[in-house]
């Protein structure tokens, strides 16, 4: 007698969950976006998506890969820092120092936000991406992403050097930011607290407004999606196969290898191609994009020179083209998703076109520079670019050159013709025309003095070691570094260490250029110069 009333029930939930699956959204923009007014100008609309769009990042596809289900992650952040230091109290504040641990930036004031645009309101570091999405109609999930602040936003520094992880600058390098610190701690985290019964009170003692929706969400549908997930990876000790960079350095190409399905160098341990991030000041000059120049524009030389009138909006469109592509791996999301981003990416190059660096802090020997400029001139711009005299020099002739010059060649060789291939077969082929095998492209210099550690490869930690390859040290910190206003870049002792006393404002790692992918040899360009030639060239380097 009761079996037509549980068909009844059960065509009901179908029904019900039909409806509701109707109303899900399993993409949205992030919250983290800075709300511009409609028609503001593309700069403007760059600049507000480089701080904050999604790229796609948040979305359900994005959560199977990279993206997190925020709330959670967050309370197992809390708890393992709780379960190292009990008193820690379990609130926000020991988030954002967990956070800031990784050289995330919280709290931060944007020094070159968009004109008129509204800071977002999320709470969370720079770079973090956000946004709730409902796999089913009627359920919340808040997810996380990386987005290009993330790593492409920095401190500024103060006249004496010091850092300011209060105030950044969109387009500086965040030289502080570690990847593989912040995604192993997550994972050991999770598979420390997924199944306690502490998890879900400290989402609820973390984020008191969340709806019963969410909680709901969490408790039925993610937290045992995350400890299924966490028992496939019980017998692996990371939740990435490759090394995943340290403080200043990513890993972009072998995560593009995962994406597309790719071997790795054996089995990711030996793919440790890690490049330093740069300061992003005039690198729409280039013609092709990567450590390595493997992306270039069809159609057009691969290294041709370029000058002012080069950088014209169909220069730029080509560029967005290119770097939706290789942005979007190190989010979780195929490539062949990205050209839905290619409208961002547009803007954020004609904002990136009229991005200038925080001028140098300290005190510049004008005589000084102006002698390194003639060295400069003589030794430098055939490979990184001529720029005007005067005290703030603009790029004026850029070459585009590319070769050899003897660094660690493991980040070019990663990019092999199995990863050629595979990209020349997603829908990007007639988007980025795939070159392998030419060495490094020399970059533009704008910005080098905040761009430490040097090299791609992020392996000499100042000019003044650059250029003295017997002073390189063979283990050196960064992360949270100060300035070294003599040498340029990072401030250490002899040992490599940081001086007594420093406190930074991330938590450092070594690096040790033994490793592999980080060898310090190779680019002896200007070493043979006499000591104040040399210390000349660095004074000049300081205005770019």
């Amino acid at each position: 007698m009761r079996r037509p009333r549980l068909v009844f029930a059960a065509a009901a939930i179908v029904l019900l969950v039909g409806v509701l699956w109707g109303a899900s959204r399993w993409t949205t923009e992030s919250l983290a976006r800075p709300v511009v007014a409609a028609g503001a100008p593309a700069a403007t609309r760059g600049a507000a998506a480089f701080e904050g769009a999604a790229f796609g990042g948040v979305s359900m596809d994005a959560l199977s890969t990279n993206a997190v289900p925020w709330r959670l992650v967050a309370a197992a952040l809390v708890l393992d820092e709780r379960a190292q230091n009990p008193g820690a109290p379990l609130d926000k504040t020991t988030l954002d120092r967990v956070l800031r641990r990784f050289g995330f930036l919280t709290g931060v004031a944007i020094v070159n936000r968009a004109p008129g645009a509204s800071p977002a309101a999320t709470e969370l570091p720079l770079g973090i991406t956000v946004s709730d999405l409902a796999p089913i109609g009627g359920s919340v999930i808040r997810v996380a992403n990386l987005g290009c602040a993330a790593c492409h936003a920095g401190v500024t520094y103060a006249a004496d050097g010091s850092p300011r992880p209060d105030r950044a600058m969109l387009g500086m390098p965040n030289s502080s930011i570690d990847l593989e610190a912040y995604t192993m701690t997550i994972f050991r985290a999770l598979r420390r607290f997924a199944g306690s019964d502490q998890l879900l009170p400290a989402v609820d003692a973390l984020y008191p407004e969340m709806s019963w929706r969410e909680r709901a969400s969490l408790r039925f549908i993610v937290l045992p999606l995350a400890r299924k997930r966490l028992a496939e990876l019980a017998d692996v000790d990371r939740p990435l196969p490759f090394p995943n960079g340290a403080p200043g350095s990513t890993n972009g190409v072998a995560a593009l290898k995962v994406a597309l399905g790719q071997p790795l160098i054996h089995g990711g341990r030996g793919d440790a191609g890690v490049v330093s991030i740069p300061d992003l000041a005039d690198r729409v000059w280039r013609t092709s994009l990567l450590a390595d120049g493997a992306y270039a524009i069809p159609g057009k030389p691969a290294q041709a020179p370029t000058t002012p009138a080069t950088i014209d909006d169909s220069h730029l469109r080509a560029l967005a083209g290119i770097t939706t592509f290789f942005t979007v791996p190190s989010m979780g999301i195929h490539p062949d998703k990205a050209v839905a981003s290619l409208e961002d990416a547009t803007a954020i190059m004609t904002f990136l076109k009229g991005y200038r660096p925080q001028r140098f802090p300290g005190a510049v020997d004008m005589v000084r520079a102006t002698a390194g400029g003639v060295a400069y001139a003589r030794y430098c711009s055939a490979c990184h670019g001529s720029y005007s005299n005067g005290s703030a020099p603009r790029l004026t002739h850029f070459p585009n050159w590319q070769g050899d010059v003897g660094t660690d060649p493991l980040r070019a060789t990663a990019f092999d013709r199995g990863l050629a291939n595979a990209v020349a077969g997603t829908d990007y082929r007639s988007r980025i025309a795939v070159r392998i095998g030419g060495g490094y492209v020399a970059p533009p210099l704008t910005g080098i003095w905040a761009s430490a550690p040097y090299l791609h490869n992020g392996s000499v930690p100042t000019l003044a070691a650059l250029l003295a390859p017997m002073t390189r040290p063979v283990r050196f910190m960064v992360g949270g570094h100060a300035l070294d206003f003599v040498g340029v870049g990072l401030k250490l002792e002899a040992n490599g260490a940081y001086p007594p006393g420093y406190r930074p404002f991330s938590q450092p790692a070594r690096i040790d250029t033994r490793d592999a992918g980080r060898s310090n040899h190779g680019h002896l360009f200007g070493t043979t110069l006499p000591v104040e030639e040399r210390a000349a060239l660095i004074e000049y380097l300081k205005l770019l």
